[in-house]
């Protein structure tokens, strides 16, 4: 893997009203690497992909990509956008445009790209991931993985260098799940450099470089994935990976 730091998060602090969600988080990420951010609900995991996309404003800290600062709201801000897809648990389609019109929509608006340009890689994508036969439905006419497929592949078309995954998968039904998680490990394979949020553990454990483990708006641990599952170094994370263990009680 080349070694090139691509994002860097340097002692990032948000707050929200008296609390304080992201504490002096730091780390960085490499080009082509995958970055899967584990922990409990509310920890800040969703809250520091906002803030590396600019859709929220930091209260402290900074973060860079390719050693220039993203500022919520500053000039480069569109630009900055751009350089980061962003895939959310719900799929923010539009429901009264079809599948093509919601994929070109941003290309063309932001990007100024011609029509024709815009449908090509569109449907190039959409059959990439398996939806070629639905470029003219309607988000209706989708199940969710489908749905789930087509927000991928509209971050996407916007040329990213960095994919953030925010729960992607959280509200989908276990068969659509792997459809989902399999367009994302081809990504992975084809050296997108990628932060992920997820449950999903056997997921997380294929798919990740290294994985950055947060509670209470603090990192309390990074590692491989290897030494992360198999043997966690603080208490918390060995806590955490348990809840996703079962036993049959003994009677």
């Amino acid at each position: 893997m080349e070694e090139t730091v691509q994002l860097q998060v340097q002692g990032l602090i948000k707050r929200f009203g008296n609390e304080t969600v992201l504490n002096g988080i730091s780390f960085s990420v490499h080009k082509g690497e995958v970055m899967v951010v584990l922990g409990p609900s509310g920890c800040g995991k969703s809250t520091l992909l906002r803030c590396i996309n600019g859709l929220e404003a930091a209260d402290g800290g900074r973060i860079l990509l390719d050693g220039e600062p993203i500022i919520s709201g500053g000039k480069n801000m569109i630009r900055m956008r751009q350089k980061i897809g962003m895939v959310f648990q719900s799929y923010d389609l539009f429901p009264h445009k079809n599948i093509l019109e919601n994929i070109t929509l941003a290309p063309m608006k932001v990007q100024k790209r011609s029509k024709q340009e815009a449908r090509e890689e569109a449907e190039q994508l959409l059959n990439r991931v398996g939806l070629w036969e639905k470029r003219n439905a309607f988000p209706r006419q989708l199940s969710g993985g489908q749905k789930q497929r087509v927000a991928i592949v509209r971050a996407l078309c916007m040329h990213p260098e960095v994919m953030l995954f925010d729960e992607v998968t959280a509200a989908l039904d276990p068969e659509m799940v792997r459809e989902v998680l399999d367009v994302m490990l081809e990504l992975a394979s084809q050296g997108m450099t990628m932060i992920i949020v997820t449950h999903e553990m056997q997921f997380a454990r294929a798919i990740a470089d290294r994985v950055l483990f947060l509670d209470r708006g603090t990192v309390m641990e990074e590692s491989t994935p290897e030494k992360f599952f198999s043997a966690p170094q603080t208490k918390r994370a060995q806590e955490f990976l348990n809840t996703f263990t079962f036993e049959k009680p003994n009677h």
